[in-house]
């Protein structure tokens, strides 16, 4: 362990003057990493004081959190030649801009396609901005550059401040209103561009890569495809699926955008995806996991919230107080990742199935332990759980794709389809599915059954999270008898290598 330490203990950032000691500067990246991941736009933590306020609809604000994910997800193929086409402090500089004038149109504006556009946007940047972050210090993090390792971080910075972004929110809305959120992001982006323009030199990359050859009709086209399967998804119910001409209409572009597309990569040299990225077996493997588990996960957004507000009788401050919750079990689900699957190297199969069973058993408790009259200190073991499960799906299937095999210049490719999946598809399709499955329980038992709404409720929760937790049970049997021998070794190229590639990338484009 203390060789491990000693290039740790080397490592400088040129980007930053001497005058700052070695040791402050990877932790004024981590403070810009967290101020830029609280940064969203749109705060899904205040979508109901939006509502009320804006006379929006509750799919209105979830379409423009989901944008600023399909935004996030598209950045994934161009990050790096950005990375090598920009320095870190314009970069910085870019982000902190664009994410405060994001802030400024979404507290002010109340037209859903404005939110769900500046959204997509911001999303974009921000990872930009965070990816400018993270690189910087990679080294820092993990000497030996074991990507593993390094997704431990990622996914803390990443999931907790998802959930520290939601207490600050409501409470900022108690004691205030809902706006003053959108505020102290921008005072605190402001800051972080003082400190940029203080700290950060603008430090050029060794090898000047150019913007050439890059797919960005194609960019444009997925990102067509992604925000019309997530509209599908969010406004189905309230169109009334397949009745409604909206419906049909934004599937019929979704599928025009994505045969073009598919089209597109049959001849391109440079398609934004490539057939190699899509078939590649860890990413169908990734892509078929995240469904069903964030499918068995989609309780969250179903009807969790409204047992502990109708059921429990939980006010705004007390049902934001179960982040808490949910950020410990993330933490120690880090803690525990890094210290089995990065340090001790146990199999991705094991890594698999004991999330799988952490979600049976949030599953578990809500069948047996749900009803009336439970004190919110009960309800920690089960979210405790779910935080702790979907963090460790989330670092093991990543860590999948970079030990796929793929050549560094389709990888990124492979993190578009990835970030499409777990972000986008697993926090959209999982709850379409089964809302609609608990509002025909519901009514069942509303019209069968005669009793009263809130004795429904329970008893349709209780029958789905049964089933539920019987396809969990399934699952892990499945994947205990699998043939799983493979343990983590995801080792991310030197920089200067990656370089080198994305220069022998653009030279044909290059006017001669």
């Amino acid at each position: 362990m203390a060789e491990r330490l000693v290039p740790k203990g080397c490592f400088d950032i040129p980007d930053i003057p001497a005058f700052i000691p070695r040791k402050l500067k990877p932790w004024i990246f981590i403070v810009f990493v967290l101020i830029i991941q609280f940064s969203g736009g749109v705060y899904l933590a205040a979508a109901t004081d939006m509502v009320g306020d804006k006379a929006l609809l509750n799919e209105d604000i979830l379409m423009a959190g989901y944008a600023s994910l399909v935004g996030m997800s598209l950045n994934f193929a161009v990050m790096f030649r950005i990375k090598f086409r920009f320095s870190t402090r314009i970069q910085l500089l870019a982000t902190a801009i664009v994410l405060i004038l994001a802030n400024i149109v979404c507290a002010l504006s109340d037209s859903p396609a404005v939110l769900a556009a500046v959204c997509f946007v911001a999303g974009w940047f921000r990872m930009q901005g965070t990816f400018a972050c993270n690189s910087t210090i990679q080294l820092w993090l993990t000497p030996y550059r074991d990507m593993s390792v390094f997704f431990c971080f990622v996914y803390i910075v990443v999931d907790g401040t998802i959930q520290l972004s939601g207490i600050a929110t409501v409470y900022a809305a108690f004691f205030a209103q809902w706006q003053y959120m959108n505020w102290i992001i921008c005072g605190l982006l402001a800051f972080m561009m003082i400190a940029v323009a203080i700290l950060v030199r603008p430090v050029r990359c060794p090898m000047y890569i150019p913007l050439l050859g890059i797919d960005w009709l194609g960019s444009l086209l997925w990102g067509v495809f992604m925000l019309c399967f997530t509209f599908i998804c969010v406004y189905g119910n309230y169109f009334d699926w397949w009745y409604a001409r909206e419906i049909r209409g934004v599937a019929f572009v979704g599928v025009c955008a994505l045969v073009v597309n598919l089209w597109r990569a049959t001849f391109l040299r440079h398609p934004y995806i490539s057939f190699m990225a899509m078939k590649n077996r860890n990413v169908v493997r990734a892509i078929l996991v995240y469904l069903v588990f964030f499918t068995l996960m989609a309780t969250e957004h179903v009807f969790e919230h409204s047992y502990a507000a109708q059921i429990l009788g939980f006010d705004d401050t007390n049902l934001i107080d179960l982040n808490w919750y949910v950020f410990a079990g993330i933490a120690v689900g880090v803690v525990f990742t890094l210290y089995t699957f990065a340090n001790r190297k146990w199999r991705y199969k094991t890594m698999t199935v004991i999330a799988f069973t952490l979600a049976a058993g949030y599953l578990a408790w809500f069948y047996f332990g749900s009803g009336f009259g439970v004190e919110k200190e009960a309800l920690f073991v089960p979210l405790f759980l779910r935080g702790m499960a979907s963090v460790i799906i989330s670092i093991v299937f990543l860590t999948s794709i970079v030990q796929s095999g793929l050549h560094f210049l389709v990888f990124p490719q492979a993190l578009v389809i990835n970030g499409f999946a777990g972000a986008v598809m697993g926090a959209a399709l999982g709850p379409a599915v089964v809302g609609e499955w608990f509002r025909h329980v519901l009514m069942r038992n509303i019209v069968a059954a005669g009793i009263m709404p809130s004795h429904a409720m329970v008893l349709a929760m209780k029958e789905i999270y049964g089933w539920l937790l019987i396809a969990a049970l399934f699952s892990i049997v499945v994947m205990a008898v699998s043939y799983g021998p493979v343990r983590p070794f995801a080792i991310f190229p030197k920089w200067r290598n990656i370089r080198r590639s994305l220069w022998r990338l653009v030279t044909p484009e290059l006017p001669h």
